[in-house]
């Protein structure tokens, strides 16, 4: 089949990589896989010419609102895959909430990366229940082995040794569901007490009008630094090189930089949301916290603790291998994609 693929593709964000890895996985299973920007449709005319145009047949959509909504009553079948601020955020807006509904009722299936996202779609939308499968997402860290972190290290303007440097890292496209500057102030606090900790926030500038509030803020702060976008695989080398990675965002599908920082056996704290409680089990996998006090006195006992370092380690990476298998993803999307075989008439 021609199959369209609709998501948000801004470079290097979460959705653009899960797209990416989605439109590979469609492709092995011996479709042509045509993957745009849903920000480059403005209505659903030019989507409708485009489909004409490429001779498309069925379509995909990563984003139940921002892909989704554009691909009702066009006469190809289609699925989605659920994003998460669809169904964080979106539902509470009545319009988006009734568009998404509508979308669902056409489409073949519905993907959700976890068991309470499918749960929270179903009380939404009970109608559509018997169309959403759970496939968490598949994971594959490739780090660039030519990497140099101590030139990393001089770019973020931390001029210390590598050797005696406890590095956090957050990883994120810079708007305000993600909360970046959640932790600055506790974090900034504690290196004054220990100057040889470093917050470095990455990411890609996603709204522009938070991006300048971030950077002047940053600025001002002592310990933290913020570093622009980067390939996939110099940060999957500085993940490995930093002494945890964090996440502070307000609500979350599912984060892969949680879940690659596991894959490469780096320790996490996340902010206790039921999207990172999903992945992150407290003290097992990871661990959480509620506010940025407790951050930092977690962030102090990993330090000061290494066999809870080395068990948190052993269980995230035991955990990605066990439940977020690339090869098993690869396979769930060969098998759906067949659902969207036939007319949307038949």
């Amino acid at each position: 089949m021609r199959l369209l693929f609709l998501a948000v593709l801004r470079r290097h964000t979460g959705n653009a990589i899960t797209a990416q890895r989605v439109r590979d996985h469609l492709e092995a299973a011996g479709h042509v896989c045509i993957l745009k920007d849903a920000l480059d449709f403005e209505s659903p005319s030019e989507i409708s010419n485009f489909i004409k145009a490429e001779s498309l047949e069925a379509a995909v959509a990563l984003h139940l609102y921002r892909g989704g909504r554009l691909l009702p009553g066009h006469g190809i079948p289609f699925g989605i895959i659920f994003g998460g601020t669809d169904l964080n955020e979106d539902v509470k807006h009545g319009e988006k909430n009734i568009v998404m509904g509508r979308v669902l009722e056409e489409a073949r299936f519905a993907v959700a990366f976890t068991e309470s996202m499918k749960e929270t779609a179903q009380r939404q939308w009970p109608h559509a229940k018997d169309k959403i499968y759970v496939q968490s997402q598949g994971i594959a860290t490739v780090p660039n082995t030519t990497f140099n972190w101590n030139t990393f290290l001089q770019r973020s303007e931390i001029n210390q040794s590598a050797d005696n440097l406890h590095v956090f890292l957050l990883i994120c496209g810079l708007r305000q569901v993600k909360d970046p500057l959640y932790l600055v102030d506790a974090f900034s606090e504690w290196h004054q007490e220990e100057p040889n900790i470093y917050m470095v926030i990455v990411g890609p500038e996603v709204d522009p009008v938070f991006t300048r509030e971030v950077k002047a803020k940053v600025k001002r702060t002592a310990g933290v630094r913020l570093i622009g976008e980067m390939a996939q695989e110099d940060l999957h080398a500085v993940v490995k090189n930093c002494f945890a990675v964090v996440n502070s965002s307000v609500s979350e599908g599912m984060s892969a930089a949680i879940l690659e920082a596991m894959d490469l056996e780096v320790p996490v704290l996340a902010r206790n949301i039921p999207g990172n409680a999903a992945v992150v089990k407290h003290e097992v996998t990871g661990l959480l916290f509620s506010d940025p006090q407790e951050f930092v006195r977690l962030a102090k006992r990993l330090g000061g603790d290494p066999a809870l370092e080395k068990q948190i380690v052993a269980n995230g990476r035991e955990y990605v291998r066990m439940y977020h298998s690339w090869q098993v993803e690869r396979n769930t999307y060969g098998h759906l994609v067949r659902m969207l075989e036939g007319s949307s008439e038949d």
